[in-house]
């Protein structure tokens, strides 16, 4: 779609599966199920939809997915669901190839936002995926994948970045950074200390990318927070404030885990909201 300067198009990863409970925290069965149906393992079904922003003479990329780098144990664990490489869904959607990427942003550092990063070569060895493009993440995110508590520890896979940091591809930024003309990066604290939100701003207009703050659409409910999360009570005032706005200012919101709809706009019902 056109959004003001800047060509927008929704990249689908694969779908993949986590479990609901994890996924919800302390929201009770009975009702996320009811959003998000589980299967017999009391998974969810969800997806990973990265951004690709066209315009300023780059070709940007929000978010690389999961990857294609997992054993065969790993993708039923996960039910990890490929129809098509993440090249394939680049060159039909955005017409352009990974080759043509500029800018790769990654929001987080975790396996299921920066897996597609880097792809084995032959050899077994991890290189970058975007063989032309600068990788860009929060010096903050950085230093936190390189040291992560043992609670999140097992998301952090270091054949995501490490690569990027031998080619001289990895450039660390601050908490908050700009990347074109109304297009700019932003740390809210909650998931964990230093992930990073995306928000384009055009012509009175406001697209933003919640990242894993707010995950799906089901989750726009203040109190439905990822289990996940390391710091529940903040990620709780971010989207006190931010879900609000996003109302009031009708933002185009971007649910980056969404299976079905990962556009949407959030409406206020009898002082609760929700996402359409």
């Amino acid at each position: 779609m056109k959004f003001g300067e800047y060509r927008v198009e929704v990249i689908p990863d694969c779908e993949f599966r986590l479990d609901g409970g994890a996924m919800f925290g302390v929201v009770p069965r009975n009702l996320w199920s009811q959003a998000c149906p589980p299967d017999q393992q009391n998974r969810i079904r969800m997806n990973m939809n990265c951004l690709f922003i066209e315009g300023q003479g780059e070709r940007i990329l929000i978010d690389t997915g999961i990857g294609d780098k997992w054993s065969e144990k790993h993708r039923t664990m996960y039910g990890i669901d490929r129809k098509r490489s993440f090249d394939e869904s680049l060159r039909m959607i955005a017409g352009c190839g990974s080759a043509d990427i500029s800018i790769v942003i990654n929001t987080h550092l975790h396996f299921d936002h920066a897996g597609g990063n880097t792809n084995v070569d032959a050899s077994g060895k991890a290189v970058p995926a975007f063989a032309n493009a600068r990788y860009f993440v929060s010096r903050a995110e950085y230093e936190h994948a390189e040291a992560p508590s043992e609670r999140d520890r097992a998301s952090y896979l270091p054949d995501n970045w490490r690569p990027l940091k031998d080619t001289g591809q990895l450039e660390l930024q601050e908490s908050e950074y700009e990347i074109g003309p109304g297009l700019r990066m932003e740390t809210h604290a909650g998931h964990n200390r230093s992930m990073q939100c995306a928000r384009l701003e055009q012509d009175g207009q406001t697209l933003f990318g919640f990242a894993d703050l707010v995950p799906m659409r089901a989750h726009v409910p203040f109190a439905w927070i990822m289990g996940f999360d390391l710091y529940p009570v903040e990620t709780l005032e971010a989207k006190k404030k931010l879900i609000p706005q996003a109302e009031r200012e009708n933002w185009t919101c971007l649910f980056y885990h969404d299976p079905d709809e990962p556009f949407g706009r959030v409406v206020k019902n009898e002082d609760k909201f929700r996402a359409v």
